[in-house]
């Protein structure tokens, strides 16, 4: 029997207009939503990886796109999950201000 190698951690990726929107953000409001972010891999990849609901309002029945906020900011953003590459993929971000 072959030793599988380790798998790694889950990721995540944003899109190009979400940045847009976090670059438009007051710098502490942005560094915010970068950890909550970098956070939501980790809580996403443990629930999957435990099969478990991740995070959020789902958008689909398939289990792959999400709707969450960040907890205590008008900030409120879509997301995927992509288990092939154990990614988390932000495609929609909306800031009120």
């Amino acid at each position: 029997m072959t030793e599988q190698p380790p798998r790694r951690g889950w990721t995540v990726f944003t899109e190009e207009i979400p940045v847009e929107v976090m670059l438009d953000m007051p710098p502490d409001l942005a560094k915010k939503v970068v950890h909550f972010l970098t956070a939501l891999a980790l809580e996403v990849g443990g629930a999957i990886d435990t099969d478990r609901e991740p995070p959020g309002d789902p958008m689909d029945d398939l289990g792959v796109r999400y709707s969450l906020q960040v907890e205590g900011e008008p900030v409120l953003f879509e997301y995927a999950v992509i288990r092939e590459i154990r990614e988390v993929r932000v495609a929609v971000l909306v800031w009120f201000h």
